[in-house]
């Protein structure tokens, strides 16, 4: 039905796979599901089967003149109707509870399964979308489902079941009015879903924008801090007006397109209560017609035009459940930039040798970043990338990472393709501490052991020990179960660089990479951790980003990049005697610039 009424939206995703990734989530409550569906179903047939009963009642009222034969019938007739009323409130009650059970772990199935997928997209994905207007998609994604059950057992099944009784039992009566019935039900709902259909695209048109006004709320929060630097108050206040006017403006014409619809639908609804009414008098007036049929009549005029009022808010509903469901769906069938192979195997790591061997990567197949890249890294050499900022060196570690697939080429370690090994078990095998450490709003606790998470307390206490981190852990009121807040960012920048290195320290992976792990450190705190840095780096494959030249040195090996390419490699001692070479001028700018200035 839903199939019908919305056909397929844009981006070649259909009506059938949103409600296939809907029933992902009911499918293992479905007995509750069906079950609830059912106490719903049931309901409205009692509701539409006691007017047969006032019909009989007011048939005896009209033409049984002994009234002591008659009452005693009459008081049949109600406490039949208070019976048939008792079961349709045990059955809704039922229902209910069913309903709302389903519902509450349906949504929580969604949720968890949509987080399951989105979480597996590639660094890419995460870069190219806000956070934000992700968690919002998430959960608008769980609330379609339950606006979309509550119109199916609220409304549609009503209808559904009301429509069907009423004309079989109008039939036997008078089949005119069936007639009337059926062209009447037909066309409203004819009209209203050609016309949803048409205004789909805008109710489209406003979810996006209400996943934009979240993302930039939560991109303007994120970067409070910058806001207040830079004095942007002003620009994101009006940014943010522009955002909400214009999801105002979609918002409200989707609206006012559903107005219109009621309008027309209440005409149509006046007219054939005029027309039935007006039919029905002259049936009874030439005596074709009881008085309890006369009401059997209007009872099921009322009840078909309550229920086709808010037809057009049905349809609406539908919509709106598909349209926001939709945005989500587009996400969890996109498929992974990034994935294993089939029988992808584990990585094993024995000495942790990198070999890079013919590497050319390209952005959006545009923009090189690595080209042709050949370079070994022996196991358990320190080596370090320099190069002028964009040459290509954050990029040759995150490859290591398979952050991203390259465009050809190979990265090997121990020999093994790091392309047909899981990427799980890559990633176990290679720490990385980011030049600016993001942390979960957890506490220290659970950030430091993030880094392994079967950990004891004891070894997580070790490694921040380790990592200096107890110098400032210890300062604290609730030490190790203090809440660092969103990001990290009741830490201080070189406080959370601890905090990474610790975590790095704990996972004790045979490949270290260092992305200016120090840079956020003052010369005091450096100095207390390099010791446990050169522990740390003994007997493993370690690669430092570094922009200050004076902290790599003492690497075994410095790669110089330069547009992507390695252009020097060698020592400090022999590059910084290379003419005219890149590290040279890197070092003398270093050194020597504020001498010569």
């Amino acid at each position: 039905m839903f199939s019908i009424m919305i056909g397929k939206s844009e981006n070649n995703v259909s009506t059938g796979l949103i409600l296939k990734k809907i029933w992902d989530g009911v499918r293992p409550h479905r007995v509750l599901f069906w079950f609830s569906f059912i106490a719903f179903t049931i309901s409205p047939i009692i509701n539409a089967l006691i007017p047969l009963l006032y019909k009989q009642f007011f048939d005896i009222l009209g033409e049984v003149g002994d009234k002591v034969i008659a009452v005693p019938t009459l008081i049949y007739i109600i406490y039949f109707i208070l019976l048939l009323n008792a079961i349709r409130w045990l059955v809704i009650r039922v229902g209910m509870f069913l309903h709302n059970k389903t519902a509450a772990k349906v949504m929580a199935r969604l949720r968890q399964n949509a987080f399951d997928y989105l979480m597996l997209h590639s660094y890419n994905f995460f870069a190219n979308n806000f956070g934000g207007s992700l968690v919002q998609r998430i959960s608008r994604f769980a609330r379609a489902y339950d606006k979309l059950a509550d119109t199916m057992v609220f409304n549609v099944i009503p209808l559904f079941v009301t429509i069907v009784i009423s004309v079989v039992v109008t039939w036997t009566e008078l089949p005119i009015i069936s007639w009337i019935i059926i062209a009447w039900a037909v066309g409203i709902i004819t009209i209203s879903i050609l016309f949803s259909r048409w205004k789909m695209k805008y109710d489209v048109s406003a979810a996006a924008a209400d996943s934009r006004t979240t993302g930039f709320v939560s991109d303007s929060i994120t970067n409070h801090n910058t806001v207040t630097l830079f004095t942007g108050y002003k620009g994101e206040v009006d940014s943010f007006k522009e955002i909400t006017g214009d999801q105002a403006n979609k918002t409200l014409f989707s609206w006012r397109m559903g107005e219109i619809a009621d309008a027309i639908q209440a005409l149509f609804i006046v007219a054939v209560e005029f027309f039935v009414f007006y039919y029905a008098i002259f049936f009874w007036g030439k005596g074709l017609m009881t008085i309890g049929t006369f009401v059997l009549i209007q009872v099921y005029i009322i009840d078909l035009a309550g229920h086709l009022w808010g037809l057009n808010r049905i349809i609406r509903n539908i919509y709106e459940s598909m349209a926001d469901a939709k945005e989500l769906v587009e996400i969890i069938t996109l498929p992974y930039e990034i994935k294993d192979i089939p029988r992808a195997k584990t990585l094993m790591v024995e000495k942790g040798e990198i070999e890079f061997k013919d590497v050319t990567f390209n952005f959006n197949q545009t923009r090189k970043v690595l080209d042709n890249v050949n370079v070994v890294i022996p196991a358990g050499q320190k080596i370090a990338l320099a190069g002028h900022s964009g040459a290509g060196k954050t990029t040759f570690v995150r490859t290591i990472l398979r952050f991203y697939d390259l465009t050809s080429g190979k990265i090997s370690i121990d020999g093994q393709n790091i392309s047909k090994v899981t990427q799980d078990s890559l990633r176990l095998n290679v720490s990385l501490v980011p030049q600016d450490p993001i942390l979960f709003h957890r506490t220290l606790m659970e950030n430091i052991r993030y880094g392994r998470r079967d950990a004891t307390d004891e070894e997580v206490f070790l490694a921040a020990r380790l990592a200096h981190c107890d110098d400032f852990i210890e300062d604290l009121p609730l030490k190790y179960e203090t809440f660092v807040g969103e990001r990290g960012i009741k830490l201080s920048g070189g406080e959370r660089q601890r905090v990474a290195i610790a975590r790095a320290i704990l996972k004790n992976a045979p490949i270290i990479i260092f992305d200016e792990a120090t840079s956020s450190l003052d010369s005091h705190s450096e100095a207390l951790i390099q010791d446990a840095l050169d522990t740390l780096m003994k007997g493993r494959t370690t690669i430092i980003i570094a922009h200050r030249l004076s902290t790599i040195r003492k690497m075994d090996r410095i790669i110089v990049m330069d547009d992507g390419q390695v252009v020097e490699d060698g020592t400090h001692e022999e590059l910084i005697v290379k003419d005219e070479g890149i590290y040279q001028k890197l070092w003398n700018l270093q050194v020597k610039g504020f001498v010569q200035e």
